[in-house]
């Protein structure tokens, strides 16, 4: 294992969750508070930072803290140190610790919160409730002598080009002739200087999504023999990889709205939920969004959701959902807290696989505000 740095664990984390995801315009998103540039070794993962959770992380050795809430949402006038949040900040900064927020960028991403709180659901067919971020689709078909194909095709697999839904190394190869002159200046890998060349080549395609085009562009001209390489690029008009705020899918059997409520307090270890609706009519599609769910609500009910899971469900709000005869569980906001061990599973085999000696710690404090009597 080698040593690393703040940056680089959060290079390897927004390769999960890139804050383009992001849901929400202006959502304060990334390093909130401190330095990225220092050695890490362990990372203390969080829904909240609150001042018991530093007095954490401090205690455990931990030099960095990764957290779903932002602990700056809205712009400072200033700090105060008279003041609770002024002391936190404080804190932090006496203790060098720092603090990286992923927000909605973690709800959207595939393996992030909601798909988290699927499948602690048990839901299965499991889709997107609301797209907010389209990723684009090009093809890349690139020329290449024959004996280099192979090369090329098992380079640009390795850096994820060729990735169709569950299969990965997808990749159409023809075979051509290329023909060609090499003037005065050149340095021909295979002809000669003035005359005209044909060689056998193989025409690769690959489909690759927007944000790996640099990448594949370098990888294709570093495993190209040719100093000047023939290729095209373009956008596809094949339906391209959608992300989303919210999830919807199905339960394996079908049960009534009460039994579920049952479920979902067992899923997510809450004491109580608030439900809304029939206690014994059956649900069977279920809707589910960490955090406040409010303006998801009529999102749910067109996706045709029996019930929809969510926290912070406004009176009003409800009112309309049972009029249209959508269900509603509200099992609190404190749900998303599902995400302090999937974020350190999850970072932890990242690391590994990268050989970075980092050790993810998940928060053993509650930073739930409610107290059930």
């Amino acid at each position: 294992m080698k040593p690393t740095n703040g940056q680089a664990i959060i290079q390897l984390f927004e390769t999960w969750s890139p804050k383009k995801l992001m849901a929400m315009e202006q959502d304060p998103i990334g390093l909130a508070i401190g330095t990225l540039n220092k050695a890490v070794t362990k990372v203390l993962v969080t829904l909240d930072v609150t001042d018991e959770v530093v007095d954490e992380a401090i205690a455990a050795g931990c030099e960095l803290i990764i957290a779903h809430h932002p602990p700056i949402f809205r712009k400072l006038a200033h700090i105060r140190t008279d003041t609770p949040q002024g002391k936190l900040y404080e804190k932090l900064i006496k203790n060098d610790l720092a603090v990286y927020a992923a927000h909605t960028n973690l709800d959207v991403a595939e393996g992030g919160v909601n798909d988290l709180l699927a499948e602690a659901l048990q839901l299965q067919n499991i889709g997107i409730l609301t797209p907010t971020y389209t990723e684009q689709l090009f093809k890349l078909a690139v020329y290449i002598p024959r004996e280099h194909a192979l090369k090329l095709r098992v380079a640009l697999a390795q850096i994820g080009a060729g990735q169709m839904g569950a299969y990965d190394s997808c990749s159409f190869q023809t075979s051509g002739e290329g023909r060609f002159r090499a003037l005065d200046h050149a340095q021909p890998f295979v002809g000669t200087v003035g005359d005209i060349h044909m060689e056998p080549e193989e025409k690769v395609e690959v489909v690759i999504p927007q944000p790996l085009i640099n990448k594949a562009l370098r990888m294709m001209k570093q495993n190209h023999p040719y100093e000047e390489v023939a290729y095209d690029l373009y956008a596809l008009a094949t339906p391209a990889k959608q992300y989303g705020i919210g999830r919807i899918g199905l339960l394996a059997e079908p049960m009534t709205l009460a039994q579920f409520g049952a479920h979902v307090k067992k899923a997510f270890h809450v004491p109580t939920v608030r439900a809304v609706g029939d206690l014994h009519a059956i649900v069977r599609k279920v809707a589910v969004l960490g955090g406040s769910g409010d303006s998801y609500v009529s999102k749910a009910k067109y996706a045709g959701a029996d019930v929809f899971v969510t926290g912070d469900i406004s009176f009003h709000i409800a009112q309309d959902a049972e009029a249209t005869g959508l269900s509603l569980i509200d099992p609190g906001h404190h749900i998303e807290a599902i995400m302090k061990q999937g974020v350190a599973n999850k970072m932890t085999v990242l690391c590994t696989e990268h050989k970075m000696a980092v050790e993810f710690i998940p928060s053993n404090l509650s930073t739930e505000p409610f107290k059930f009597i």
